[in-house]
């Protein structure tokens, strides 16, 4: 993920910083909780198509 772009992205139901997950191809939105899909190299960033972190994942 270029990290320019990813500092223009927000998460669209917090409006806060997301965070890149290589791994997972994802972008995380610690505050709503929310994993974003990148997919193709496009960030998906609707509400109905992410998915909701676990405790584990947010390291609580």
């Amino acid at each position: 993920m270029d990290t320019k772009l990813l500092e223009l992205l927000v998460c669209p139901v917090t409006k806060g910083p997301l965070t890149w997950n290589p791994a997972k191809q994802e972008l995380a939105s610690r505050t709503a909780r929310l994993a974003y899909p990148v997919r193709d190299g496009i960030p998906v960033l609707l509400e109905s198509e992410a998915r909701t972190l676990s405790d584990e994942e947010l390291g609580l």
